[in-house]
């Protein structure tokens, strides 16, 4: 009799969990459907990715009640005064693009996002999006930063060029990025964000790649915004780059470095805000009216690394920022960002003035500036997480 109930007792425990999953695999093919959009060509990439070539109306952005049934906006003819394309980065390559295949006029690439993607987030109301809580002027959250800042001004727009690394991440649910924040509110519920760069997140992709991404918040990463074109946001009005891609070549301890740049800046004609990507390439644009704050103006602008420190293991994650080394080593050993400049009410580019330094935890992971002919406003940041001095 015993065995017969404990046996029973299996069988609907195994029913049910069997019902709860395919639940779960139902809604993950609903939200699929949603955002991975008809295309009209697929490109393969040799790391796996999935590029579909997508009619650009037709982008996730477009599901947005105030875009549904317009077009991309023409990138604006004037770009911000002290702009000057042959200081731009290497000629960045994707690697879904090394095979030479391009997407049509009249389409942009997207990553298609898989069901391995979203399962592996804790949830599909929170897939694509960073954890709720997260500040960027004090260490919360288990997020760690490594950055410099300006604030006490009103801002238009950054732009800085950064380094390329693979750094190793040891838990599935951390990441490292570096990357440029503009930034307006408090850092209250009513944070204003748009970030850009690059960033290697196993939970969010699925491998240790570097990959190109943006984000945007406008209530502290709460309920609003996303990575990349994972929901309705961002408008992508290039066809040659791929955003959530992985980007090739990359930087080597005392060997070549890669760097890609990065402009963001707010369109003083509409409002929007702009990115520029690499070589001079505009990207695409975040409508104003996704904004509170930053509908005017941003208020601080950053730039630098952050990392996840889960505490899974009960001890500091060894999860590297930047390159995984400290800031002293220096070019060619540290990560950097180079010539920061900031974007002002007239469209022009500046250097920058009173710029801070912020470092949660010093002993993991550092942070120096310094000023040149050459790089104009610099820093060197990153680190290797667990170490003799970072427990």
């Amino acid at each position: 009799m015993l065995l017969f109930v404990c046996t029973l007792f299996l069988f609907v425990f195994m029913a049910k969990s069997e019902s709860v999953n395919e639940m779960r695999l139902k809604r993950v093919r609903a939200h699929l459907k949603k955002i991975n959009k008809p295309s009209v060509k697929t490109i393969q990439s040799r790391d796996g990715d999935m590029i579909d070539c997508v009619v650009s109306h037709l982008q996730p952005a477009f599901d947005h009640p105030k875009l549904r049934g317009q077009k991309p906006l023409e990138p604006p003819l004037e770009r911000p005064k002290g702009h000057n394309s042959s200081d731009e980065s290497f000629e960045m390559i994707q690697l879904w693009a090394e095979s030479n295949e391009v997407c049509p006029d009249g389409t942009i690439p997207i990553r298609r996002t898989s069901e391995n993607d979203v399962l592996r987030a804790n949830s599909i109301r929170r897939f694509g999006r960073k954890i709720r809580g997260v500040r960027h002027d004090t260490m919360s959250g288990g997020h760690e930063h490594a950055v410099a800042f300006v604030n006490g001004d009103q801002y238009y727009g950054a732009k800085a060029s950064m380094n390329v690394w693979t750094p190793k991440v040891t838990d599935p649910y951390e990441f490292s990025l570096s990357q440029l924040w503009v930034i307006s509110g408090s850092f209250g519920n009513d944070l204003n964000t748009i970030e850009a760069g690059w960033q290697v997140s196993p939970e969010l992709y699925g491998d240790g790649n570097p990959r190109f991404f943006t984000y945007w918040t406008t209530d502290a990463y709460q309920a609003t915004g996303c990575y990349n074109l994972l929901c309705s946001g961002f408008v992508q009005t290039n066809s040659r780059i791929a955003i959530g891609a992985a980007i090739s070549p990359i930087s080597s301890y005392n060997g070549k470095q890669f760097d890609i740049g990065v402009m963001i800046w707010k369109d003083p004609k509409h409002g929007h805000w702009w990115l520029q990507f690499g070589s001079g390439v505009i990207i695409g644009y975040w409508p104003s009216f996704l904004f509170s704050h930053l509908q005017t103006h941003a208020s601080m602008v950053q730039f630098g690394g952050e990392i996840v420190n889960s505490g899974s293991r009960g001890y500091h994650t060894s999860t590297q920022m930047g390159s995984g080394h400290f800031a002293d080593e220096g070019f060619g050993k540290a990560s950097y960002f180079r010539n920061l400049q900031v974007v002002d009410w007239d469209n022009s580019l500046l250097p920058l003035t009173n710029l801070h330094l912020l470092a949660d935890h010093p002993n993991c992971y550092d942070i120096k500036s310094g000023k040149n002919n050459v790089w104009g406003d610099y820093i060197y940041f990153g680190g290797p997480g667990r170490n003799g001095g970072c427990q």
